[in-house]
C-alpha cells in the first residue's frame, strides 16, 4: 500500500531523515518509534504528503505521489488519507457533527451524504448523544473520537496518527488502542502510528524503528 524510497529531509544543516526505505501493506497496523527529534513525525508527515522530502520517492498503492502538486496533491489527502494528532485540533466554534464532515465538504460531498456518514461514524464510536456538543462540551477520550470519525469520514485508504494517545489519560488511551484495530478489521484501513506507547507499538502488526534519522531495525 505504501512504500517510501531513499527519503532525505534536512533542516539547515541538521539532517533528520538520511534515506528512509519502508514498505507497509495493505491493512497493516505499523507503528513508528524511536527517541524524541529522530525523525518520526517527519517522516509520517511526508508519508501524508503534507511536507515534501528533500529527496526520494513515497509510493501509494504503486502510484509515485511525490510528483503531485497543488490542487491534485490536496485532492488526492482529502480523499486517500485521514489524520490523527495528538492534539485533536478540531474547531472550537463547530459542533462533534460539523467538525466530522469538515474533510467530506472539502472533497465536495453534499451536506445530507457528508451529515450521513458522519452520524453513522459517530455512531459507530458510540457518540451518537454527542452530535450538538462542541469540544469543550465534550471530554478528551470523546474529543480524539471525533478527531477519528473526522479522520475517516471520506473513506480514506490510509489513517495516519502522530501520537494519537499522548495526551489521554490510561483508560481512554486503552480505548483507542483497541479502537485503531477495529477500525482496520471493520473498515479495511492500513494504518501508521508515530508513538512512544510501548503497549500501544507492540500491538501493532510491525515496529519500525528510527535512529538518527535511519531505520534500525524491524521487529
Amino acid at each position: 500500500m505504501i512504500k517510501t524510497t531513499g527519503i532525505t529531509k534536512a533542516y539547515g544543516d541538521l539532517k533528520v531523515l538520511k534515506g528512509i526505505d519502508i514498505q507497509v501493506e495493505d491493512k497493516e497496523v505499523v507503528s513508528i518509534v524511536g527517541a524524541s527529534g529522530a525523525g518520526k513525525t517527519t517522516l509520517l508527515q511526508i508519508i501524508g504528503t503534507l511536507d515534501s522530502s528533500d529527496s526520494g520517492k513515497v509510493f501509494f498503492d504503486g502510484s509515485d505521489i511525490s510528483k503531485l502538486r497543488g490542487k491534485s496533491l490536496a485532492s488526492f489527502r482529502n480523499k486517500n488519507i485521514g489524520f490523527v494528532f495528538q492534539f485533536h485540533q478540531l474547531l472550537p466554534e463547530f459542533t462533534a457533527l460539523e467538525n466530522v464532515c469538515i474533510p467530506a465538504f472539502i472533497a465536495g460531498r453534499n451536506k445530507t451524504d457528508a451529515e450521513k456518514s458522519a452520524k453513522e461514524l459517530l455512531g459507530f464510536l458510540s457518540l451518537s448523544d454527542r452530535l450538538d456538543h462542541k469540544p469543550s462540551e465534550l471530554s478528551g477520550g470523546e474529543q480524539q473520537r471525533v478527531a477519528v470519525a473526522r479522520a475517516l469520514v471520506n473513506n480514506p485508504s490510509v489513517i495516519l496518527a502522530d501520537e494519537p494517545s499522548g495526551n489521554l489519560d490510561t483508560e481512554n488511551k486503552n480505548e483507542l488502542h483497541k479502537l485503531f484495530f477495529k477500525l482496520r478489521d471493520t473498515f479495511g484501513q492500513t494504518i501508521i502510528i508515530v508513538t512512544h506507547d510501548r503497549q500501544l507499538a507492540e500491538m501493532s502488526d510491525r515496529i519500525l524503528k528510527i535512529k538518527d534519522g535511519l531505520i534500525v531495525n524491524e521487529l
